[in-house]
């Protein structure tokens, strides 16, 4: 199945379609889809396709030599390949192969070349810099190490600096994208899976629109032999050494922790002991450490960017003792029980998704540079405030929003309230603010809106359906 990506392989196939030398770079996390994008871009044309393995160099030599026998001699026996005395001679020929005809050669899971090999990246930089006015190479470069792709490959630094000719950074699916993935699934529903596994394609694909939700996380997440049960783990030694502190901070970030000090005296650790891993935690994508979007001042916060991490540490990780012994009821029950404020967070990055949708198609009758969220001290009530989401536009709120995930509609009095919320931010007091529900409005709300023109009742359904149109 392969779904969405149609500006990527849009630009794929401008590149190609030129006929000279190009370099794209592809990177992003495992699962999103990488290797799925090129190879829908491939098909039909001649490629050389070589992964990388995590091995020593003469493992990936003997591989490649093999790929590129097989290249040219496409009914042969892959054991008669003549191995290449070294990396640089091996990539040298396959430039050599695309002067007779225009070809697609594909490097997946480069960081693991370049760790078998330092010195690849200069071999590449070099042998760029000899053919690329002679070769007709379509040269794709692509990882899951964000960290190492950004830094080894794309960096200033880096010896391929100023050699790539396109960078597509594949980032997962929003809700809506994602919805193609669970078809069949009611989309509350689907927006609760999305809430567990962000918009990875694979991990959408553990979940079956035929079966009950409460099912689907047994199958998917508390079940020892299930991918998704040791995903997380996996993920992590992936990126970093010596995960353990790491997985703790995780834990206390999903727990509920989110200022510094916080999360240091839930791990045990000092504030100042714990800065290191958090911008760890960050160079790799799994904590975004967040400000008031406007009017600055407060502490800053540390939340967890990643669906997957943040669901497992809060659900599945705490109970693996009891999972490991096919004791799943603790589990199903902390699920249950924490779900609907969990979903609160994901809600808001619904919202937020469906704003910029409509940004980009014209929907909208304002325009703004970013969204994001905002707290503070309300002055004249002296209390602690905040908004779920604020709409800026050079560095001024254009417009507000309140989110709210439950099971009751939203109240006259709260839509009051948000209204009168639009001073903390120096919006226009006839600037839009959006209620956004998931269980609709009373009707006193709607007659409300109905009197103000800048408020903008949205139900999570009406969001849905302007997605499909």
């Amino acid at each position: 199945m392969f779904i969405g990506r149609e500006r990527e392989l849009q630009t794929l196939r401008r590149l190609y379609g030129t006929g000279k030398f190009q370099l794209p770079v592809i990177y992003g996390r495992r699962r999103v889809g990488k290797t799925a994008l090129i190879e829908r871009f491939a098909h039909g044309l001649p490629t050389l396709f070589f992964t990388a393995v995590e091995s020593d160099a003469r493992v990936n030599l003997r591989n490649l030599s093999r790929e590129i026998y097989l290249f040219d001699h496409p009914d042969a026996n892959p054991e008669a390949a003549p191995v290449f005395g070294n990396f640089y001679s091996a990539l040298e020929a396959v430039f050599d192969l695309a002067r007779k005809r225009q070809a697609v050669f594909v490097i997946d899971e480069f960081p693991y070349l370049a760790k078998a090999d330092p010195g690849v990246p200069s071999y590449l930089q070099a042998l760029v810099d000899r053919h690329k006015g002679s070769s007709r190479l379509f040269l794709v470069l692509c990882g899951s190490s964000l960290s190492f792709m950004k830094e080894q490959v794309l960096d200033e630094k880096s010896p391929l600096y100023g050699r790539r000719t396109a960078q597509i950074e594949l980032k997962p699916f929003d809700f809506f994208e994602s919805l193609d993935f669970l078809p069949g699934m009611e989309p509350r529903e689907a927006a609760q899976v999305y809430g567990m596994v962000g918009g990875i394609p694979l991990y959408l694909l553990q979940f079956n629109g035929d079966t009950s939700l409460r099912e689907n996380v047994e199958e998917a997440f508390l079940d020892p032999s299930s991918i998704l049960y040791e995903e997380p783990v996996n993920l992590l030694k992936q990126e970093i050494q010596k995960a353990s502190q790491y997985n703790a901070m995780l834990a206390a970030i999903a727990g509920g922790a989110s200022q510094n000090n916080e999360i240091a005296t839930a791990v045990g650790l000092t504030s100042t002991e714990i800065t290191y891993y958090l911008k760890e935690l960050q160079r790799i994508g799994l904590v975004t450490r967040e400000a008031p979007i406007v009017g600055g001042g407060r502490r800053a916060v540390y939340r967890i960017s990643d669906n997957l991490f943040r669901f497992w540490h809060r659900f599945v990780m705490p109970h693996r003792p009891t999972l490991e012994r096919g004791i799943i009821s603790r589990a199903l029950t902390a699920i249950d029980k924490g779900m609907p404020g969990y979903m609160g967070q994901v809600f808001e990055e619904i919202c937020r998704q469906w704003l910029w949708r409509r940004y980009v198609s014209g929907e909208l009758d304002f325009e703004f540079d970013d969204i994001g969220r905002w707290w503070g001290t309300d002055p004249q009530a002296r209390c602690e405030e905040e908004l779920d989401i604020v709409c800026v536009a050079g560095g001024t709120a254009v417009a507000i929003g309140e989110c709210k995930w439950r099971n009751e509609p939203f109240s006259r009095k709260e839509l009051e309230k948000l209204l009168d919320r639009a001073r903390l931010v120096d919006a226009a007091a006839d600037g839009p603010c959006y209620a956004f529900s998931k269980s609709g409005f009373t009707d006193a709300c709607v007659e409300l809106a109905d009197r103000v023109g800048s408020a903008r009742l949205v139900t999570f359904d009406n969001m849905v359906a302007n997605a499909k149109e």
